[in-house]
């Protein structure tokens, strides 16, 4: 499976954004999913999950109730909508399988979301 994401933009405090996560094979139609963010000299960190049929969703508490994960299997595309972003939500954004190591699929390269005050 490759992955691609996009959307990240620089974006004043208070400001939204959409990013979107493509795959190429049929894997990534069967495993839960998520959203990871590394910010500047900082460790790379989980922020949201989704389960495979998009039933149930995860979130760590500093971007609850401000952004939304989804997914589209029949397009292969995993969504990131985020809201009332934050200076701290300044990181490169990724996704992958929904998993706390041994990800077999590799990483992209990552989407550059910069949040100004």
């Amino acid at each position: 499976v490759q992955l691609v994401e996009s959307g990240g933009d620089l974006v004043q405090a208070g400001g939204s954004l959409n990013l979107s996560c493509t795959a190429s094979g049929s894997a990534f139609t069967v495993n839960a999913l998520a959203w990871y963010r590394q910010a500047p000299r900082k460790e790379r960190e989980l922020v949201a999950a989704i389960t495979s049929g998009g039933g149930q969703t995860y979130y760590v508490d500093a971007v609850k109730g401000r952004f939304t994960i989804s997914r589209d299997n029949a397009k292969n595309t995993l969504f990131l909508h985020m809201n009332n972003l934050k200076p701290e939500d300044t990181a490169v954004y990724y996704c992958n399988e929904a998993r706390e190591s041994g990800w077999t699929w590799g990483w992209g390269q990552g989407t550059q979301v910069t949040v100004s005050s």
